[in-house]
């Protein structure tokens, strides 16, 4: 439980806590389990406090300063953190959900179990944060900077969303012995021929093989996931959504994409076997089985078997 005098004292508002913090500079604050849900606390000095298990929902925390402060199981959702300097905080298993972290300072902050899913961090630094078990699943990053992190251990990074480019440093990489999701270093800016060589400098083999996905633009949304997919596991694809480049005939890159990619992937449904296009894709990759005597095309059914066998399209030349 929370010291009582310490209480009131938040509780008379940030100037005279402040106040209290400088004229009391050998004590540290006892805020644990203390109820301060969507309190007006900016520019407030927690630093080395104990904000245990507090209820922090929907507070607001800019630039307040939270050094080496203890928020281990702290409720802090929908708080507003922007610009707030947490480095060396403990922040194990903190709620973080929905979160204001932009801007925020979050150098060696202990993130452990912490669950951030959904907070936005975008330009915030997390140089040496501790972040095993942390829940990232579609928080908002980007110019974001991830130095000396172990990310092996961090739930939902395919699914974060890129806002722009972030820093992922080479300790990063090594600490993390490679196993980061691709999805995440490509939407963070990692080129592909870093993430090959990446392999060689972690003692991790990637294998990375080469498809084309053929698809009814109606089942956009079952592509997509299965490209995300595919990308996290060393798969590379070449996706019309993200690959077809604007100012060239449509045909001309689809012919040259099915020549350069070892296998055309193709999603059968009801919807793509009324495409025309999905059609001619089909028919180039069976010519290439033919003349390079592989096998080339490899069916995603969403049809019964009987449907396919049916279709006019796998009939043998």
């Amino acid at each position: 439980m929370a010291n009582s005098e310490h209480l009131a004292k938040i509780k008379e508002g940030v100037k005279a806590w402040n106040e209290w913090r400088k004229a009391n500079p050998k004590i540290f604050p006892d805020l644990r389990e203390a109820v301060l849900t969507s309190a007006g606390l900016a520019s407030a000095d927690f630093s080395i406090t104990d904000l245990s298990a507090a209820d922090l929902n929907g507070a607001n925390l800019t630039r307040a300063d939270l050094y080496g402060a203890h928020l281990s199981g702290t409720h802090l959702g929908r708080a507003h953190l922007g610009r707030a300097y947490l480095d060396s905080a403990d922040l194990s298993e903190a709620n973080l959900r929905e979160a204001d972290l932009i801007l925020a300072h979050l150098n060696g902050a202990h993130l452990d179990g912490a669950d951030l899913s959904g907070a936005h961090l975008l330009s915030a630094s997390l140089r040496g944060a501790s972040l095993s078990g942390a829940n990232v699943t579609d928080a908002g990053v980007g110019w974001t900077i991830f130095g000396d992190n172990d990310l092996s251990d961090v739930k939902g990074l395919e699914t974060v969303r890129h806002r722009g480019p972030s820093t992922i440093g080479i300790d990063t990489i090594y600490r993390s012995h490679g196993n980061i999701p691709l999805a995440f270093l490509r939407g963070a800016g990692v080129p592909d021929n870093f993430i090959e060589y990446m392999g060689s400098l972690t003692g991790k083999a990637l294998e990375f093989y080469s498809c084309f996905i053929s698809y009814s633009t109606k089942d956009q949304k079952f592509a997509a996931r299965l490209y995300a997919d595919l990308q996290n596991n060393g798969v590379r694809c070449w996706f019309a959504k993200h690959d077809m480049q604007g100012g060239k005939y449509t045909i001309d890159q689809i012919d040259r994409a099915i020549q350069m990619q070892e296998r055309l992937l193709l999603i059968l449904s009801p919807k793509s076997m009324k495409s025309r296009w999905v059609e001619t894709e089909i028919i180039k990759a069976r010519k290439r089985e033919v003349t390079e005597k592989r096998r080339v095309l490899f069916p995603i059914r969403l049809v019964p078997f009987k449907v396919i066998q049916d279709w006019k399209c796998f009939d043998s030349d």
